[in-house]
Parts: C-alpha cells; structure tokens; sequence
C-alpha cells in the first residue's frame, strides 16, 4: 500500500500535546469532592465503569488516527515494477498465400502452423517474439513484445483470405518475409536474435531475394530457421465450385534447395515438417541458445483504498460519542 499525500501524518504530532495533557493536567479540569479521609475506599472493588474510564479518549485518539490515513489518501496497486528476465528475440514469418489453405496437414497448413507457433510462444514466456506474414508482399501482423497474450490473438486473426480478396497480392516473397522480418531485430540489444521462417512454396514475388536477406541476417548476427511445410509429392486443395467445395491435388512447390541454403547462410537450421510433430522440432534447437537479460515492465492501475479506513474513523467517532454521552455521562 502507498501514501499520496504522505505530508499529513505530520498532523499526528499533534497527538503528543493531546497525550501529555490528558495524563497530567485532565483531572485538574474536572469537578471534584474534597473528602476527610479516603482511606476506607483503598479496597473499594473499581466497577467496569471506572476501569473503561479511558475507552473514550482511546477511541478519540484512534478516529483521529484514521482520518489522518484518509486524508493521505491510501492506494493499493497491482504487481507493477521491473523484473529481470532471461530470453531472446524471436520474429515469426509465417507464409499466408492460398496455398497455405492445403489440407494434407490437418485441418490444413496455415491452422497447423498457427496452433504449433501459438504453443512455441506459449513455452517460451520470458522470450520477445513478434510476428511477421507475408504472401505476394510482408508486413509486420506484431511487434516484439513480451506480451504474448495479445501476440497469439493476433496470431490466430492471421487468414489466407488478406490474399484472395486482394489486400495484398497473392504469390510467395520469401525474401520480403524474412527482410521484414530481419529489419525488426536489427536493433535489438539481445544476444541472441532469431528468425523462424515457415512457408510452403518458393520464392516468386518481391524486391528482395532470399540469399539477399539471409546474407543481411548473418551481417546482423540473426539466425534462421526455415521450416518448409506440406507433403512432399502432392497436398489436396480445397476449391469453391458453384457453392460447393471441391478437392484437386496440388503438387508441392517448396523449394527446399533455397530454404535449406537460407538456413545455412544464418547460421540456423532447415526443417521439413510433413505434419505437426516434425514442426516441433524447432524447440529443442532454440532451447539451446544463450539468452540475455531484459528488463521489463508491467502494466499496473492504482485504486483508492481510502474506505475501509473512513468507515472505521467513522465507527470509531460514534462509539465514542454513544459512550461519553451515555455510558460515562457527567453530572455537574
């Protein structure tokens, strides 16, 4: 808990006058009786009454206490700070073409690489991972972030349809991809950087070729892993016909030569993923990279805490008023 206005508790050096006035000079102001002899009262058994005599200038000294605390303005918050972690920067590029809507992956190629990407940054908390995609051109879907919650609801809002409806143009530009990709981790601070390249097909749009940006990956120190999905001979795609969907096998058009080449060059790793458990393999290679320190923040909100506090100060102020005007209620 924290204090806004931490300024009023000076206000509870005013106790301290109160204090030595109530224990040496209080009686002085009250009527008294002058008696002969009090010496048959010595052993006198004290009633409640006499024994609760200072119960009302505790419960003043206690609502005064409290007010004060309001007046300070109490807060509490959630877990917000730094904290340093151990991770490494990761960016995704994941290929979007229509091809990627192939079914010889279940329930097709693109849901597949989605779930397998969803889990891989779900296992890796303390890691920076951002998201590229691209089909016929690349853009950034996500920044790095450590925010992965919001990473994997963007993640899963990536269609193929950005493609058909002509958003962006259709086609495979690996060396854009992966270009973005690399542009996002070029000023990175982290020793270890690393892009996951996932695709289906070969290079066949765009500015930039694959070498070209593996050859600016391995300047900038960034690895890649390249992952060619889909089977290997033919994969059937699903085509709407007169609002039906119908299958026609589709040959595999992944250049593995230029993937395979790509990984070599940066210094990462070639995969070839024919169903779900070979694309996990990337794991056990990332694991293995040495990791640096991040700082980072949280996002915290601060809330009021000040009503516990009043109602007590409250509470308190009417018991003591109930019990000086009616409990020890003087009689002049």
């Amino acid at each position: 808990m924290e204090f806004v206005n931490k300024e009023y508790f000076l206000l509870l050096l005013l106790l301290i006058p109160y204090l030595i006035w109530y224990l040496l000079y209080r009686k002085k102001s009250e009527p008294t009786m002058r008696m002969s002899d009090t010496f048959a009262y010595q052993y006198a058994p004290k009633s409640w009454r006499v024994r609760l005599m200072g119960l009302p200038m505790l419960l003043r000294t206690l609502t005064f206490i409290l007010i004060v605390i309001v007046l300070a303005r109490p807060q509490t918050h959630n877990s917000w700070g730094r904290r340093t972690v151990e991770g490494i920067d990761i960016m995704l590029a994941m290929d979007v073409s229509t091809s990627m809507l192939a079914e010889d992956l279940k329930p097709n190629r693109i849901e597949a690489a989605k779930s397998v990407a969803s889990e891989f940054i779900s296992g890796r908390p303390d890691d920076n991972i951002g998201l590229t995609i691209f089909a016929g051109e690349a853009f950034t879907q996500c920044p790095m972030t450590t925010d992965h919650t919001s990473l994997i609801n963007l993640l899963q809002n990536v269609r193929t349809d950005i493609a058909a409806r002509g958003l962006i143009s259709d086609g495979t530009a690996i060396g854009m991809g992966l270009a973005n990709a690399v542009g996002r981790l070029k000023d990175s601070k982290a020793k270890s950087k690393v892009v996951i390249l996932l695709t289906d097909g070969s290079n066949n749009m765009g500015d930039i070729s694959p070498l070209t940006a593996a050859n600016i990956a391995k300047s900038l120190g960034i690895r890649v892993y390249t992952i060619a999905i889909g089977s290997k001979t033919v994969a059937p795609y699903p085509v709407q016909v007169g609002g039906t969907t119908q299958y026609v096998n589709m040959r595999a058009d992944v250049d593995v030569e230029t993937l395979g080449e790509i990984a070599s060059t940066a210094d990462g790793h070639f995969y070839r993923a024919t169903n779900t458990a070979e694309l996990k393999k990337i794991y056990d290679d990332i694991d293995k990279l040495e990791k640096t320190k991040m700082n980072v923040k949280k996002f915290s909100k601060r809330y009021d805490a000040y009503q516990p506090f009043a109602l007590a100060a409250f509470v308190s102020m009417l018991l003591e008023i109930l019990l000086r005007l009616v409990v020890f209620r003087k009689i002049p």
